[in-house]
């Protein structure tokens, strides 16, 4: 008989432990469960899907990954405005095109440097001349700590004659305001209060 009772507490005694393991691994796996969702969830809000068109899904960032490359797209907006504004050919239709792109980019300051340079002949002496101008930007400096963003950009203007190419430095700095994103202005940037500081002959070698 007193066996027969300490078999059957043993019995309860591994009942009980197999109870507590099972309550501790349900516990444990629920928690397990509850993070490996959370975690996904939280890479799937990074993720922004829209629809193009009514056709096909396309991946978009989130707003918490558009403000980490905000400092890239704002070198990226300063950089295409500078190639459309300094990068001319002599044909008055393509100096036009590249400039009223430009204008999409940025505020009046850079319309009113535009009508200074027309004003005194620049455009008209560049194709009178059969002169090519680009630019190559070499680095663009931009403050994200303070808004409007403070802007700084060293470049250099090759400009191609028929006798010679011309290397000349090119200084500018500007203001960039936040503005709405739209397929002319993709960054969401204005740039404004645009100066060239310096625009001086660097080098001159014959063709």
């Amino acid at each position: 008989m007193f066996k027969s009772l300490q078999n059957i507490e043993t019995s309860f005694q591994l009942v009980r432990m197999v109870a507590v393991i099972a309550i501790v691994g349900s516990v444990v796996f629920s928690c397990y469960t509850k993070c490996s969702s959370d975690r996904i969830v939280a890479a799937m809000q990074r993720h922004v899907y829209v629809l193009d068109n009514g056709k096909s899904l396309m991946l978009a960032l989130s707003q918490e990954d558009m403000m980490q490359n905000r400092p890239a797209e704002a070198r990226h907006h300063v950089q295409i405005f500078h190639e459309l504004f300094f990068t001319l050919s002599p044909d008055n239709e393509v100096i036009n095109y590249g400039i009223r792109r430009s204008f999409n980019l940025s505020d009046k300051s850079t319309f009113d440097y535009f009508n200074d340079l027309k004003e005194a002949g620049y455009y008209r002496r560049l194709i009178a001349n059969n002169i090519q101008q680009r630019v190559q930007v070499d680095s663009i400096s931009c403050n994200m700590d303070v808004y409007p963003y403070q802007v700084k950009v060293f470049a250099q203007q090759i400009i191609t004659r028929g006798s010679n190419i011309t290397r000349r430095t090119l200084l500018t700095n500007c203001l960039l305001q936040n503005a709405l994103r739209s397929d002319n202005n993709p960054h969401g940037f204005l740039i404004t209060d645009f100066k060239v500081i310096e625009n001086k002959d660097l080098s001159r070698e014959k063709r």
